[in-house]
């Protein structure tokens, strides 16, 4: 299970807002702000229902602050990177992971510019991580403000945790149920690679493999990222590059395992299984498809609850 922020402040883009929040749980917005309509609101029925009624008017307040500190930390980065004009993206992610199962916690907290890493917090060396120049007068500062260090150390690791908690409480119906996937095994021409797509599941924890009679396969095979679908769900596709002769005459299996379901979900490859969008079965292909820069501004934002 995961809680995570993301802040995005943008220069240089007149029909987007320039800070802009969302709030995440296991990939599910719960919650908005942005600079144009000032206000911390609901993105799930359920969190408008669960929370005590100033939760909204204390987190608008901490957004807004947090709107400040982000426009003027990206004047810091352009200064730094010696910009004017032209478009730029300033963003953070922060916040905490928690396996219910393992019992076991992490947190992030990280910091990008213009698509590029720019800064991260290392929670075990407590520590910055400064992969360009400019972000390194940064992480001389942060690195010795120790109050600040703990402060974060302390909410990534016990209050994030606590209210992911309290989030999953709260909406126990949508974020923890386990949907299963609908695997299909799809083709382009015969001489295309074979797609193993896996869709419709939910949670996002899903493993997509190929075995070759009966023994894990990874030579000629490409995994996809795992994609959200509009609905909520996700989906995922494994591709074996193999020629037709050779999964004829041995046994290729996609193989799917789903986080919180015990069974695997087994497609044996044979040509009664492949969809295509050639011959006769005419099925239409799926594809597979930071805070303060500078030492004239503030180290952190205010955390969400």
């Amino acid at each position: 299970h995961s809680l995570r922020y993301v802040y995005t402040a943008t220069s240089g883009m007149p029909d987007f807002p320039e800070f802009v929040t969302v709030g995440l749980v296991n990939g599910e917005p719960i919650s908005y702000y942005d600079s144009i309509i000032r206000r911390e609101t609901p993105r799930q029925d359920w969190m408008k229902e669960a929370v005590d009624p100033d939760y909204w008017n204390r987190n608008t307040q901490t957004s807004i602050g947090d709107e400040q500190t982000f426009k003027a930390n990206i004047d810091v980065a352009k200064q730094r990177f010696n910009q004017t004009g032209g478009v730029h993206v300033y963003q953070n992610m922060y916040g905490c992971e928690w396996d219910d199962e393992a019992g076991v916690t992490e947190g992030f907290d990280q910091y990008g510019y213009d698509g590029e890493d720019f800064l991260a917090f290392d929670l075990k060396t407590l520590k910055c991580i400064a992969p360009t120049p400019q972000s390194l007068i940064t992480k001389l500062k942060w690195d010795n403000n120790m109050a600040q260090i703990q402060q974060d150390k302390h909410y990534l690791t016990q209050t994030c945790i606590e209210w992911l908690k309290k989030y999953l409480d709260y909406g126990k119906s949508t974020l923890i149920r386990t949907v299963p996937p609908s695997v299909s095994l799809l083709q382009k021409t015969p001489s295309s690679p074979v797609t193993c797509h896996a869709t419709g599941f939910y949670p996002s924890g899903v493993m997509v493999s190929w075995q070759k009679d009966g023994q894990d396969h990874h030579e000629d095979v490409e995994y996809g990222e795992t994609l959200q679908n509009d609905d909520g769900t996700f989906q995922k596709s494994s591709h074996l590059t193999v020629t037709p002769e050779e999964w004829k005459n041995n046994k290729y299996q996609c193989v799917v395992q789903v986080t919180g379901v015990k069974e695997d979900f087994i497609k044996v490859l044979t040509e009664s299984e492949i969809k295509t969008n050639w011959g006769n079965t005419n099925i239409g292909f799926v594809p597979a498809n930071t805070s303060d820069v500078g030492s004239n501004s503030s180290h952190n934002t205010v955390p969400k609850e």
